[in-house]
C-alpha cells in the first residue's frame, strides 16, 4: 500500500470511471466495461505481486500491470477518437499514464537487481 506506483494507479482508476461517467449508454458494455477491467487490473496486479515472496512472480504481476495499463491507454485513445472524452481529458489521463509507467518500469529494474 506504500508504494507510490500503486497509490496512484488506484487514482488513475478513480478518474477513468469519472471520465466514463460521459460516454454513451451503448458503449456501458463495450468499451466502458472494458476499461474498466483494464485499470482496475493496474493496482490490483501491483498489489498481488508485491504480496508475493519470489522475485519471479512479483516481476510478472508488474508485467501484468504494465501491459493493463498500456491497454487502458489504447482504449482512451480509441474514446477519444470517437468523441467520449476530450482531447484535454485525454491529455490529463496520458500525463498520469506516463507517471505510472516511469513507475513501474523503475519499480521492474529495481526487482530484476535482487
Amino acid at each position: 500500500r506504500d508504494l507510490v506506483a500503486y497509490q496512484r494507479s488506484k487514482a488513475l482508476v478513480s478518474e477513468v470511471y469519472g471520465a466514463l461517467e460521459s460516454f454513451p449508454k451503448k458503449e456501458t458494455y463495450a468499451l466502458c466495461d472494458q476499461l474498466r477491467r483494464a485499470v482496475i487490473s493496474i493496482p490490483s496486479n501491483i498489489a498481488e505481486g508485491m504480496s508475493r515472496t519470489s522475485v519471479k512472480e512479483q516481476l510478472h504481476f508488474l508485467e501484468i500491470a504494465y501491459g493493463s495499463l498500456n491497454e487502458v491507454m489504447c482504449q482512451l485513445e480509441l474514446s477519444q477518437e470517437l468523441g467520449y472524452i476530450t482531447q484535454n481529458q485525454l491529455k490529463e489521463l496520458e500525463d498520469e499514464y506516463q507517471t505510472i509507467a516511469q513507475m513501474l518500469s523503475g519499480l521492474r529494474k529495481s526487482k530484476q537487481t535482487e
